[in-house]
């Protein structure tokens, strides 16, 4: 049997986010975390399930996600019609945490089935079978969603956003997201800290030619070609350039800012 530790996924806290997760959990309050793609907040969510020991049901939210995805259906199963609950009638069922992964991708229906979840009542009505569930005290709902995605018509009404306790995420510092990517790449830190640095001056660029910065995320991606043996120009235009946009001048502006980087 495996040790615990070992299956908790790996994350590096870099504030007071831990405790209060744990809090949040303790005391039943829903929890929205904010942030730009790829700095953490999937595994973060992941990493507090497993040290808790809770079951973990994460949905990645589209903008097909209807709130019957989320609550179940009628399904035909063998010749007999039977409901098959949803990932957030599993989680109150069972008192796990269920994780809504870009949450305002979703369709309007799906706030409607939130907000009872979110206050003092914690129930979730089940119209097509006329039950309503209470969510138990280990119940646990967690949203996040991408503040520079947001437009007009996909915007987290006040109404709704006020219903959560909110924890902003960023990128790591430099120390600490080298030692992020060293972990989950297994290349040497030495050889980290360039990439590091380049994502930096990538990121100074976000909102100008780039939409947004390279993520942590593609930073291991590109650590983990190069402690494969790829050579760092391939790597990182597999890993970043590629990536992060199809605009060639954009590209070689990012080839530009990778020669000054490594010489």
């Amino acid at each position: 049997m495996k040790d615990h530790a070992t299956m908790v996924p790996h994350y590096q806290p870099s504030g007071e986010e831990c405790a209060l997760f744990e809090m949040a959990q303790e005391n039943g309050l829903p929890l929205l975390l904010k942030g730009p793609t790829g700095c953490g907040k999937t595994r973060f969510v992941e990493h507090m399930a497993a040290r808790l020991d809770k079951p973990l049901f994460t949905v990645a939210c589209h903008d097909d996600l209807s709130a019957a995805d989320l609550i179940g259906r009628y399904l035909l199963k063998g010749g007999e019609t039977v409901w098959v609950d949803g990932p957030l009638t599993r989680a109150v069922r069972m008192g796990g945490i269920c994780y809504l992964d870009e949450v305002i991708e979703a369709r309007k229906d799906v706030t409607v089935v939130l907000h009872p979840l979110t206050d003092n009542r914690r129930t979730l009505m089940i119209d097509r079978t006329g039950e309503e569930l209470v969510a138990p005290a280990g119940f646990m709902l967690v949203a996040s969603y991408n503040p520079g995605y947001q437009n007009v018509l996909k915007r987290m009404k006040p109404s709704t956003r006020q219903r959560f306790l909110s924890l902003t995420f960023d990128f790591p510092k430099p120390d600490l997201e080298i030692g992020i990517v060293a972990y989950e790449s297994g290349l040497d830190a030495n050889r980290v800290a360039p990439l590091v640095r380049l994502g930096g001056h990538i990121r100074a660029l976000s909102g100008m030619d780039l939409e947004e910065g390279v993520s942590t995320r593609l930073l291991v991606y590109a650590a983990t070609l190069m402690n494969g043996g790829m050579s760092i120009p391939q790597a990182i235009e597999a890993a970043i350039i590629e990536p992060l946009s199809d605009d060639e001048d954009v590209q070689n502006a990012l080839r530009d800012l990778v020669a000054t980087v490594y010489g």
